[in-house]
């Protein structure tokens, strides 16, 4: 199983960016799934993540408003709509998912994280 994400970039204040991300892979199933942030010099922190049923929920409350996290169940890819974009937002965003594994002879859980996109907003 395999995360591929995109659609970082360099964007002006008050810009808007859309990251997308891909899992591919045969014999899995995703249930959560999620983006966590690292700005420069700070810890990776939890910005949302979304279940198979689309619920949602948002962990870093400045983004709230601004940040809209979905999902294409049938393409296996989550998405983070940024509007209203920030300096303070930074960062190098990184997706993840949670999955269960089919292939072997018993199902097993297992999470993996894409590469890490880089977003940068300038005041």
């Amino acid at each position: 199983v395999q995360l591929q994400a995109s659609g970082g970039g360099l964007v002006q204040a008050g810009g808007s960016l859309k990251l997308s991300c891909a899992v591919s892979g045969r014999g899995f199933s995703t249930y959560n799934m999620g983006w966590f942030r690292q700005p420069p010099g700070k810890e990776r922190e939890l910005v949302a993540h979304i279940n198979r049923d689309g619920g949602s929920t948002y962990a870093v409350g400045s983004i709230k408003g601004r940040f809209t996290i979905s999902r294409d169940n049938a393409k296996n890819t989550v998405f983070l709509q940024m509007n209203s974009l920030k300096p303070e937002d930074t960062a190098v965003y990184y997706c993840y998912a949670n999955y269960l594994d089919f292939t072997g002879p018993s199902v097993v859980a297992g999470k993996t994280w894409g590469q890490g996109t880089q977003v940068t907003v300038s005041s």
